[in-house]
C-alpha cells in the first residue's frame, strides 16, 4: 500500500512504516500532523486517482525531529568588472514519520438548526443621501499684464 501525496508544493511517495524529510512545519515534536492532499492511493487492488486530490480522505502522521540541512553556498561574479558577493544558506526541514497507512474518512460536521431558534431578520430602510456635483467652469482664467504692447515699445 501506498499514497503519493503533496506538501507544501512538493509530491512525495508514502508507504508503510516510512519517514520523509519535509521544509519546515509548525509544531513540536511528537505532535500529530493530518495531510488531506493526497493524489493517488493504492491499497492493493483498489487504485484510486484523484481528480486532482481525494476528497474526503486524509493520512495521519508524526513530527519525528526537526533540522538544518547542509550549508550551500551561492557565489556570485562578474568577470572583469570587480563585482563578486558570497551568500550562504541552509534549509530547515522537518522529519514526517508515517506508520500503518489507514485512511481514514474526514469528518464533517452538520450544522442542524432548530426551527425555535430561527430569528427572523428585518432589514431597516435608510434614507439614501443625495450627492449634488456642483457644476464646474471650463472657462480659463484671464491673465492680466502690466504692460500692454505699445507701453513695451
Amino acid at each position: 500500500m501506498y499514497a503519493l501525496i503533496e506538501f507544501a508544493g512538493k509530491q512525495y511517495k508514502i508507504e508503510d512504516d516510512c519517514s520523509i524529510k519535509v521544509p519546515r512545519v509548525q509544531g513540536d515534536v511528537g505532535s500529530k500532523i493530518s495531510i488531506e492532499n493526497i493524489l493517488y492511493l493504492e491499497d492493493g487492488q483498489t487504485k484510486t486517482v484523484g481528480k486532482p486530490f481525494i476528497t474526503g480522505k486524509k493520512l495521519n502522521g508524526e513530527i519525528i525531529s526537526h533540522g538544518r540541512g547542509r550549508k550551500i553556498v551561492v557565489f556570485k561574479f562578474k568577470r572583469r568588472k570587480g563585482y563578486q558577493t558570497k551568500n550562504t544558506h541552509r534549509d530547515e526541514y522537518t522529519v514526517l514519520k508515517f506508520g500503518k497507512l489507514g485512511v481514514q474518512q474526514k469528518k464533517t460536521s452538520i450544522k442542524k438548526e432548530d426551527s425555535s431558534d430561527k430569528k427572523k431578520v428585518v432589514a431597516k430602510k435608510g434614507t439614501a443621501k443625495k450627492v449634488v456635483a456642483k457644476p464646474v467652469s471650463k472657462k480659463k482664467p484671464e491673465v492680466k499684464t502690466k504692460y500692454t504692447k505699445k507701453e513695451k515699445e
